[in-house]
């Protein structure tokens, strides 16, 4: 990891610096006081989806529509508190239920090359347990994909509490 403003390289009376590259992946460990299957529903079954999708707390599902399985696309859109409109697509490579799902990730607003998200779920004796990923994470974007995981995560503790 390059830090702003360390040097990385002196050539005679100058010094070049690096500028800070974003993260290319992002691990996110979470546990949902929740059964599995309550967990693996929420994150596949569409009308569940539109009650915790987006990382906007005040945020709404406009439509979601999901195709799951491998081959199968998903297209969910949301409006965030300010009205702006985001719709994120992509294509399920992997569906193991109730454990895992990997599918490719991309904004209709941004050209970047699809990344990928593969998450994995187990059971323990107080919940689920979930680790997600979400790598390949190149170019530029106006996502903070760290804080927006985590905050769309705390939306879905929320629902699977209710």
């Amino acid at each position: 990891m390059h830090t702003v403003g360390m040097p990385c390289a002196i050539r005679g009376d100058s010094i070049r610096r690096m500028a800070e590259e974003p993260p290319t992946s992002v691990t996110v460990y979470h546990h949902f006081h929740a059964a599995q299957t309550k967990v693996w529903a929420a994150w596949t079954d569409p009308t569940i989806v539109r009650a915790w999708w987006g990382s906007d707390p005040d945020g709404v599902v406009t439509s979601a529509a999901l195709d799951l399985r491998p081959g199968g696309r998903f297209v969910i859109s949301f409006q965030d508190s300010s009205g702006d409109l985001h719709t994120s697509t992509g294509e399920y490579l992997r569906v193991e239920e109730p454990a895992e799902l990997e599918f490719t990730w991309s904004w209709l607003s941004e050209t970047n090359t699809p990344s990928r998200v593969h998450v994995v779920f187990a059971r323990d004796e107080t919940g689920t347990r979930m680790r997600f990923v979400h790598q390949d994470l190149r170019g530029i974007s106006d996502h903070d994909y760290a804080d927006g995981w985590r905050r769309t995560f705390a939306k879905l503790d929320r629902i699977l509490a209710g």
